[in-house]
């Protein structure tokens, strides 16, 4: 299968360009990959490119290149296609429209993937009629604002399939009753550590994410001021800073003070690879008002440590086991929290055999076996075809002459590997 990517900015660090290098590279074993970024903004990725995998920008915004596009004067006047409810659509422009539309519109792949609602948008309008279209969803519908939702529902009909990282986010968009449309629950894939895992040792509890309100590292912060005062000689470490939605360091600095945990608390700032950090603590945690999916946990439990985290309504439930590989605590509630971490720092065994258990059970989001599940479903999709009612003839006929095109393609790569191997026969 040739399987196309769009992302919003592939040259950057975050939760969707991890989990889609991670599906690329595994796919890429078997499959012709290609991952397409509508902005470039530096040289070189900050993550390595997968091997085998193609990165393609479609607009440079790097000011010292000699492809800069940022004067052009489309750049200047706002998308009429990427939708104005997605939130990252001040970013978009007139520009961005025709280069994602030429891009969509001569691509032939089996498969195109949008990684966010704007991107789902552009694959269901304009890609070719004989690709397969899937919108993978990294974040929650129930996330999404009014607007944004209400463009989900009309566009996303225009789709084959509908990805997201949970079973509970899954069932929402169920509940919109696209005909035809495939809704599978797949989560991240996070690979394994080439670190040794953290041995329950390390008096440390260590967190990452963003600095921002919705990770409510403040209750996080007044948990461990409880489990400071009964264990002086444990840490918090928190990795991660803020960005445009908000940047919260200087009020838990401010909190931290006043607590009196200066020397004990400390914002560590952002660290790649994590991994080494996060072998240093014996337990994660996350205080979350909402997450989509939790990658961070994952990591932490492929790292072996027990997370505590609050149950979400989406994402740490599906994730960890409660009492087995972590505890779940309501959200918002410090004394919560509290307890469950002292009830681990307390107890040396129970906290490294929640650790072991973490390590064992987070190996089912393995890159392989999650890349496993996407392949299942292009395979499936390519063999029904474009089923939609909505799709029109001239699309179901265009998918049956790019069918074709690819199985004669097979049939003479076959025919040439067989003519090859017999002359090369004794």
């Amino acid at each position: 299968m040739h399987i196309a990517f769009l992302i919003h900015n592939a040259y950057g660090i975050g939760g969707t360009i991890r989990a889609t290098y991670n599906l690329a590279a595994v796919l890429a074993e078997q499959h012709d990959v290609e991952i397409t970024s509508v902005f470039r903004h530096r040289d070189v990725p900050v993550m390595d490119v997968p091997a085998k995998v193609r990165l393609n920008p479609l607009v440079d915004l790097r000011a010292a290149s000699a492809g800069f596009e940022g004067a052009d004067p489309r750049h200047a006047e706002p998308a009429r296609i990427f939708p104005r409810a997605d939130g990252r659509h001040r970013q978009y422009s007139r520009l961005t429209d025709s280069r994602i539309g030429h891009y969509l519109s001569r691509l032939e792949a089996d498969v195109v993937v949008g990684t966010r609602p704007g991107l789902n948008t552009h694959i269901a309008r304009q890609t070719r009629a004989a690709g397969i279209r899937v919108g993978q969803e990294h974040l929650t519908f129930s996330g999404h604002g009014f607007r944004l939702r209400h463009e989900i529902r009309h566009r996303y009909r225009l789709l084959d399939a509908i990805t997201t990282v949970s079973e509970s986010d899954a069932r929402s968009y169920r509940r919109l009753h696209f005909p035809g449309v495939r809704v599978e629950a797949i989560p991240n894939s996070v690979p394994p550590v080439s670190v040794e895992p953290a041995d329950g040792s390390g008096k440390v509890i260590i967190a990452a994410g963003r600095l921002i309100p919705l990770k409510r590292y403040d209750i996080l912060v007044r948990a461990f001021a409880e489990v400071a005062d009964k264990h002086p000689d444990w840490q918090l470490r928190i990795f991660g800073e803020g960005d445009t939605t908000g940047n919260e360091k200087e009020p838990l600095t401010r909190l931290i003070s006043e607590l009196g945990l200066c020397g004990k608390v400390h914002l560590m700032g952002k660290a790649d690879p994590l991994e080494p950090e996060w072998v240093k603590g014996s337990i994660a945690a996350s205080a979350s008002d909402r997450e989509s999916f939790g990658m961070t946990l994952v990591e932490a439990m492929r790292c072996g440590l027990p997370v505590v985290s609050t149950d979400c309504p989406v994402g740490p439930r599906e994730i960890i086991e409660d009492g087995v590989d972590g505890c779940l605590v309501p959200t918002g509630d410090v004394g919560g929290m509290a307890a469950a971490l002292l009830a681990l720092v307390d107890d040396d065994r129970l906290r490294r055999r929640m650790g072991e258990a973490a390590l064992r059970n987070a190996a089912r989001f393995d890159p392989s076996l999650i890349a496993e599940r996407h392949q299942d479903l292009y395979q499936d999709l390519l063999r029904r075809g474009p089923g939609r009612r909505s799709i029109g003839l001239g699309r179901r006929a265009g998918f049956r002459a790019r069918t074709r095109a690819i199985e004669t393609a097979r049939t003479a790569r076959s025919a040439t590997r067989a003519v090859v191997s017999k002359l090369g026969a004794p």
